[in-house]
């Protein structure tokens, strides 16, 4: 279950880890938000003029307070307390601009991530079954909310944090300037010995960033997979060797954060070291011209005070640095789930498909390979022909092809050659949401959401009445059992249907294809898990529901295929006779051979 060998060292490759691009080695993938933040322009300038006002007043500080101490003896204590009353109005400012600026970015953050994460999962929610061959679930739902959370951090506080800081760190530079130009050209002489180690380790801190949040995406993938399997993992009594592979995903995980936390704690030592010892050093030359008379006390002190702003700005640069590589990493990973290239895509300018669909079904030289086995032929030179309002039945041993004609029917995948045709219209010429709304399915493994079993029942047409609804669950014979539930049709069946049988599920399943009324109806082993009474029920439900439909079914037991119009055996994704039931079990061929299997002396029952 795990997509990372037990014994992997922690400095290994995460799973899912690719070759770093040349435009991913900058922080210039955060321009890949830009889409993302330019529909809220009106906040990012409410907030920028905060930004501004803030950094401002942080600035306009040092020059009352060197008032204040340069004027301190002065008789005038009028005056001195208007300086008084000038930095608390500055201050007062500076709280209400900052209130308004961290109300408005954190609103931006929130709405940026919230479009993000939609955008996301409507690519993904469309992507063909071949994306999901190569990516765990577990994978793109941990992008999703872990990846998204550190983009909020970033645009909810980070940018603004930095924003900020590098308008405290240009301006103190300016008045530094200004208030002494000798201390502050010593000062600029430390600045190449700071950038050094930040740009250094930053791009450090980047890489092992990305291989973090790789390393927490494949455990989130794999804890997803064995969840969704809990009942077979305690079956088999896998549960000790399942949280062990889990364990060791999430302990290297955590090895590799504790080399983020200590890059970033060395490159945050040296920053802040530097800078401070850098400014120790220029404020003791301050101090004797202070002394020798050349500089008052209030300039030294407001020197002093632009000295730390600016340190401060550099030393919070430093950590939004480390923030924004992570930032950058979570970014490409979202990015490449939004460039990611779909396999089977709709045309720019699909046919458009009558109302009154007849539903004829044409294979024409079809031959396909699943992605995932290209060494594997599923269908060889397929040929078939389905009349509208014909049923036909497909079976044969597994892997003879008969769930995969079912799924190019409703084109997850796209054949390797040859086409698959509807009422004359090859598929790859439709829009995939406008010919599947007049198909149906009842697949092999029904799936159940967790909601109730109205809900369930109502997917196949969200527009349907709760009576149209019951309807629909006595036609599939499953009303009696919803009724039983403890709140009938608004009961919760929990996740993936635990709380139903398998023959419940499919019931459920059916009555939703029943519900849906397609002029297509497609049957992938539809009453497997139904006892004999059910099927029969079902059977009945089935043979009424296809009339005047094109239906497929796909089937291993014979009994549930007898009634069909046509039974197409299949072998090695191959046609190798077709006919009804009495036909083929008079050719003595596969499907003779079938029926003995299943029906007693090897007579075909009545």
């Amino acid at each position: 279950m795990a997509r990372q060998p037990a014994d992997k060292p922690a400095h290994a490759a995460a799973p899912g880890a690719t070759e770093e691009r040349a435009g991913s080695k900058k922080l210039g993938v955060l321009g890949s938000l830009w889409p993302f933040m330019k529909p809220y322009k009106i906040l990012m300038i409410g907030a920028t003029l905060a930004l501004i006002l803030t950094a401002s007043m942080t600035l306009t500080l040092p020059l009352a307070v060197r008032r204040v101490v340069d004027n301190f003896r002065i008789q005038d204590g009028e005056l001195l307390d208007w300086y008084f009353l000038a930095a608390l109005v500055i201050a007062a400012v500076l709280a209400v601009g900052t209130g308004i600026r961290y109300a408005l970015v954190t609103r931006l953050g929130e709405r940026v991530v919230a479009d993000i994460r939609k955008a996301v999962f409507d690519r993904v929610i469309g992507m063909s079954p071949e994306f999901y061959e190569r990516v765990m679930t577990g994978e793109v739902l941990s992008r999703i909310t872990t990846d998204t959370t550190l983009i909020q951090s970033v645009l909810g506080s980070s940018v603004s944090i930095a924003l900020r800081n590098m308008l405290m760190f240009i301006g103190g530079l300016v008045l530094m300037l200004l208030t002494s130009a000798k201390l502050t050209g010593l000062v600029l002489l430390l600045i190449p010995v700071v950038v050094v180690p930040i740009l250094v380790l930053g791009r450090r801190l980047r890489v092992i960033s990305r291989e973090n949040q790789d390393w927490i995406a494949a455990s989130s993938g794999n804890a997803g997979e064995a969840l969704g399997a809990v009942q077979t993992v305690q079956a088999f009594t896998h549960e000790q060797a399942s949280r062990r592979q889990f364990g060791e995903m999430t302990e290297t995980s955590y090895r590799v954060s504790l080399r983020r936390i200590q890059t970033r704690a060395v490159l945050t030592v040296i920053v802040i070291f530097l800078v401070f010892s850098g400014i120790v050093g220029v404020l003791w030359m301050g101090a004797n011209d202070v002394r020798n008379g050349l500089m008052s006390e209030g300039v030294l002190i407001q020197f002093v005070i632009y000295s730390i702003i600016m340190a401060g700005s550099v030393a919070a640069l430093s950590e939004i640095w480390s923030e924004l590589q992570r930032a950058a990493g979570a970014t490409e990973r979202l990015v490449e789930l939004l460039n990611a290239e779909d396999t089977v895509i709709d045309p720019a300018k699909p046919a458009m498909l009558p109302k009154d669909i007849q539903g004829e079904i044409r294979f024409d030289d079809v031959s396909f390979r699943y992605p995932a086995r290209p060494d594997t032929v599923a269908l060889d030179h397929l040929s078939l022909h389905v009349n509208p309002g014909e049923t036909v039945a497909f079976v044969g041993p597994s892997g003879a092809g008969k769930t995969t004609i079912i799924q190019l029917i409703q084109r997850f995948y796209d054949p390797n050659m040859g086409r698959v045709t509807l009422d004359g219209h090859d598929l790859r010429e439709l829009d995939r949401s406008d010919f599947r709304t007049y198909m149906s399915l009842v697949p092999q493994d029904p799936v159940i959401f967790a909601a109730s079993a109205l809900e369930n029942i109502r997917f196949g047409r969200l527009d349907a009445t709760d009576a149209e609804v019951e309807a629909a669950a006595r036609t599939a014979a499953a009303h009696e059992f919803i009724t039983a539930l403890p709140e009938g049709y608004n009961s919760f069946v929990g996740e993936r249907g635990v709380m139903l049988s398998g023959g419940q599920k499919q019931r459920i399943a059916i009555a939703r294809a029943i519900l849906r009324d397609a002029p297509v109806l497609l049957l992938d082993e539809a009453t497997s898990a139904l006892d004999a009474e059910s099927e029969r029920a079902v059977q009945g439900a089935v043979d009424q529901m296809r009339a005047g439909r094109t239906t497929l079914i796909v089937a291993h037991r014979l009994a549930t295929v007898k009634k069909a119009d046509r039974i197409v055996v299949l072998e090695d994704g191959r046609i190798v006779a077709q006919g009804s039931h009495d036909d083929l079990v008079s050719q003595d061929g596969l499907y003779a051979r079938l029926a003995r299997l299943q029906f007693t002396d090897g007579v075909a029952a009545e």
